[in-house]
């Protein structure tokens, strides 16, 4: 894993490094993208209902903006010469705002850096008790709905128009926050060799019970093994994976 060449041509502090598209994968990445379209149209438009309530509770409880709105490392293919790459792109990400207005995100940044350092005594002193959970869960941060909309990651369903926009698929690794990025060991940035989803491997397999290196482990799996029978696997083992609420938070 570590020693694979596409990913030491990524370089930490470069957000422009590129490393190769591979050729035997153009018609997957077609079916693809218009599997993405389509199920995010139907899916925006059968929600709508269920998303207008949503804002309207975050509105009647916390006056302020319905959308959190974050930037994150994503990756698009670009074309060089007579070459096809994959370019770490940032972009802007959109959720159903779950905390209050302006609050303060350094803790999150503590929380990140022990995550990915495996520091489970600063983990444990950020979340205030010992769990095995790894996210950060007792955020006083969180307004009431917010806890229920992650609870159910219905926060997440405005990421829906960053698929349409093409910024994200419905299947892939989580798309990582910059400053993430900058803590990650080099292998740590194989997992941004392809395009940020909403769903993925890790997420119906390991949502937020696994230590941080074996995630990035299952999104690097994801990479080397995508197909459409496999996002279409793990778009219909979803759902289960949130009404089970196993590692939810």
């Amino acid at each position: 894993m570590q020693n694979d060449a596409r990913f030491e041509l990524i370089q930490k502090n470069d957000p422009n490094t590129l490393s190769p598209v591979s050729g035997d994968r153009w018609a997957y990445y077609a079916a693809k993208r218009i599997m993405d379209i389509v199920i995010s149209v139907i899916l925006l438009v059968s929600l709508s209902p269920l998303m207008l309530l949503i804002a309207l509770m975050i509105l009647a409880y916390s006056p302020g903006p319905v959308f959190f709105v974050q930037e994150r490392v994503g990756a698009k293919i670009q074309i060089y010469g007579w070459h096809y790459y994959w370019k770490r792109v940032n972009f802007r990400c959109y959720k159903f705002r779950t905390m209050r207005v302006n609050t303060d995100h350094s803790i999150h940044q503590a929380y990140v850096r022990a995550l990915i350092a495996n520091d489970e005594e600063q983990m444990t002193a950020l979340q205030g008790e010992k769990t095995t959970a790894r996210k950060l869960i007792h955020d006083s941060r969180i307004m009431r709905p917010g806890a229920v909309l992650r609870k159910w990651s219905l926060d997440e369903l405005p990421q829906l128009w960053n698929v349409l926009r093409g910024d994200m698929s419905l299947v892939g690794p989580r798309p990582a926050i910059p400053y993430e990025v900058e803590m990650y060991q080099s292998w740590h940035l194989g997992r941004l060799l392809a395009q940020p989803g909403i769903t993925g491997l890790q997420q119906v397999t390991a949502r937020s019970i696994k230590d941080f290196d074996q995630q990035v482990g299952l999104d690097i799996e994801y990479i080397h093994k995508q197909s459409v029978w496999l996002d279409l696997k793990i778009i219909l083992q979803t759902p289960f994976a949130i009404i089970s609420r196993r590692g939810a938070h």
